[in-house]
Parts: structure tokens; C-alpha cells; sequence
């Protein structure tokens, strides 16, 4: 039986390949990046159970980081979209067969949560890669500037950002993706009626409550989708040299990274831990060093705002007026920020690029989710040599 006749018949092909094994098999695989792998799967079944079995002994898994860019201007088409992959060290340039009309601002929010919201749509993604999108109607209200962010796998709350003097500045819709319909709820506190807006709030989402931080002053409030109530305000202002933050979710607590000084003149970039139900176990896990710090002010030598995408142990930094440069950090239980390193954005210094804005996502990307991308023809994938971490 001649191996074309095998591979009919179901059995597995012993080729020169199968001769490595085993535990080297499995070390060498260790290190091949993500992307290579795919195919790799497919050699055979003994070479099928070996990156299996080297992605479950390689180090813990880290989130990529998904860089989508988009023309500011109609029809707001995608230009081009990069993956970095930590694990592997490399930035990806994906190319997809766009899944969806792009007719409005792409949008990110909570760093997992893809979206667009037009007078007519409101469409989302938030898978990896965001290779599937969602769409239904728009929310009740018309918002043009709301806070946006998905708790859990079931709701995703949009308020504030009401641009009708009619409307509540403060009111609130959930989408609830079992029912398919949106809900009327609580609106957000009073304490936010002049900042209720993404422009002013950071937001951050863990599987049950979404937080929602005034990025001057550190007032928080917290919102169950489930009880429908907020609760707070809780000031999480740790020091009076604070003039902006910004929260994430790491390891199901939720952190600030915030900024002393003054824009003109940044002192320090501090993190903290908080956890409680009002934060009060609140813990300094790290200081961004100088030379990074300076990364993120860039040549303008100046830092107004920040922005985080984040999960898992991981944190991206970034200056969202100039996102070429990133921070990043890796948290552990017992040490805080073990790990820092700064990160060039691929997209950012692609000279091809025509889009005019950036937007970005942090993802847990499996195999499995590059191999459907593939299969499925929505996506395939190059590697870029430049933007390294270092």
C-alpha cells in the first residue's frame, strides 16, 4: 500500500519527519512561533500530539495584542490590520477578507471588545482576532461619544455620550446577547453629569461588574448588568500629584496606571492593584522606568493621557496621541511588575499604511483560532520583520 493509498484509508504516513520524536520534538517546537505551527498539525498525527503537548509545557500563555487601522474618513474602510505575538516575538500583518461593512468609527473598549455604532447599526466583534462580527439594532438613545464595554459573556452596557439635549446625559442601555434585545436601566451616578463620556471616563470590564473612572479626578463607580446597580463613588485618587489615570483588568483585579506631574513635565508613571468591593486593598505594583517613560512622551516630550490594553499577566501602555511606542509589563502574583520592555508598533511604522487612526484590542489567540481563520479563508497572515521587543 503506497502512502497515497494510506492517507485514503486513514492510517498515518511514516515519513523522514517522524524520526524526530518525542521530547526533542517537542523542545524544538517549543520554540516556533504560533503561526508556523498551524501547518505544522497536520505532518502527522505523532507530530499533531507534539505541539499540543508543547504548548501545554511551553511558558504560560500571554495575550496578543491586535492592531487595527481605519481611515478617519468615508467609507471608513480598514486599511490594514497587525497581531503581535508575545510568545513568539513577532508582529503580523493579517490580511482579512473584511467581514463587515465598516460605516462608522472602529472603536475599542475594555481590550477585548470591538466596535462601530451608526445611526442605523451597532455591530461588534469580540472574538481574538475578530474574524466574526455581530450585528443588531442601535441602542434607543442616539449617542455619538458613549462609554462602551462587554461584562461577562452575555451583556454589553453603553452609556452616557447622549448628543440630543432631550435625551439623559446619563442614561444607560444594556444588550443583552441570550435575549437579543436592548434594556432601559439605572443610569450613571449624578457624580458624573458633567464627564459622562468616553472622552472623560476610562472603563474596565471583568466577568461581572463594569468599572467606569473619571480619568481627572479618580472617582469610580461599579456597575452589576446583572442587579442593574451602580455603586460608589469611591475615590481611588492614591496620591495628590495624580492628574489622569487609567484603569484595566489583570488577573480579575482591576489596576490603575496614572500619571504625576504634569503633562509638560511627567514625574512618574505609577500602577497600582486595588481589590475589595470598595478598593480598599489598594497596592503599588510598580513604577514605569525613566527610559521607557520617555519612550511614551516621544518627541513631543509630552504625555496628557494614557491608555491600557490588557490581560491576563500582561499590560500594553501606550500614548494615544502618539501609539507608535508601547510599554509593556508583566505582573506576577508575588514579585508585582517582574518585566518590562518597550514595543514598536508595527502598524504604526508601516510605510504602506494610509489609515489615520489606530485602534487596539488584547486577545487570548489560540491555535485553533488561527487555523479557523485560515480554513475558513477569512484570514491570512505575514510576518513583518520590524517593531521587535526589546
Amino acid at each position: 500500500m503506497n502512502n497515497e493509498q494510506k492517507l485514503r484509508n486513514g492510517d498515518e504516513v511514516r515519513s523522514e519527519s517522524d524520526i524526530i520524536r518525542g521530547d526533542v520534538l517537542e523542545s524544538i517546537l517549543c520554540h516556533v512561533p504560533l503561526i508556523h505551527l498551524v501547518p505544522v498539525c497536520h505532518v502527522s498525527k505523532s507530530w499533531n500530539r507534539a505541539v499540543f503537548s508543547s504548548l501545554r509545557h511551553s511558558n504560560k500563555r500571554k495575550p496578543w495584542l491586535i492592531v487595527h487601522c481605519q481611515s478617519s474618513r468615508p467609507p471608513h474602510a480598514t486599511a490594514s490590520a497587525f497581531a503581535y505575538d508575545p510568545r513568539s516575538n513577532l508582529w503580523l500583518r493579517i490580511n482579512p477578507n473584511p467581514p463587515v461593512e465598516y460605516v462608522s468609527d472602529l472603536r475599542s473598549s475594555s481590550s477585548t471588545l470591538l466596535y462601530m455604532l451608526s445611526i442605523s447599526k451597532f455591530s461588534f466583534s469580540f472574538d481574538p482576532l475578530h474574524m466574526i462580527w455581530h450585528q443588531t439594532d442601535p441602542p434607543t438613545v442616539w449617542r455619538t461619544d458613549p462609554v462602551v464595554a462587554m461584562v461577562g459573556h452575555r451583556h454589553i452596557v453603553i452609556a452616557g455620550g447622549a448628543c440630543d439635549f432631550e435625551d439623559d446625559p446619563l442614561s444607560v442601555e444594556i444588550y443583552d446577547l441570550e435575549k437579543r434585545k436592548w434594556e432601559t436601566c439605572e443610569p450613571l451616578p449624578i457624580t458624573f453629569k458633567h464627564s459622562a463620556a468616553s472622552t472623560w471616563l476610562s472603563v474596565a470590564a471583568d466577568t461581572k461588574k463594569l468599572y467606569a473612572m473619571e480619568q481627572a479626578s479618580g472617582i469610580t463607580c461599579s456597575f452589576d448588568p446583572i442587579a442593574r446597580i451602580w455603586s460608589g463613588p469611591y475615590d481611588l485618587r492614591r496620591d495628590p500629584n495624580i492628574y489622569f489615570s487609567a484603569i484595566g483588568i489583570s488577573r480579575d483585579n482591576l489596576i490603575m496606571v496614572s500619571l504625576l506631574g504634569n503633562s509638560e513635565n511627567v514625574e512618574d508613571i505609577r500602577i497600582w492593584e486595588l481589590k475589595g468591593e470598595s478598593f480598599e486593598f489598594c497596592k503599588e505594583i510598580g513604577v514605569v522606568p525613566k527610559e521607557l517613560v520617555d519612550k511614551l512622551t516621544g518627541e513631543r516630550a509630552c504625555l496628557s493621557s494614557i491608555k491600557i490594553i490588557s490581560a491576563y499577566d500582561v499590560l500594553y501602555l501606550y500614548n494615544p496621541e502618539q501609539p507608535g511606542e508601547l510599554v509593556v509589563c508583566e505582573i506576577d502574583d508575588r514579585r508585582g511588575i517582574f518585566r518590562w520592555g518597550s514595543l514598536k508598533n508595527a502598524a504604526v511604522n508601516d510605510r504602506s499604511r494610509v489609515a489615520e487612526r489606530v485602534v487596539l484590542t488584547c486577545g487570548d489567540v489560540r491555535l485553533g483560532d488561527l487555523g479557523n481563520a485560515m480554513m475558513s479563508g477569512k484570514g491570512s497572515f505575514s510576518i513583518v520583520k520590524d517593531g521587535i521587543l526589546r
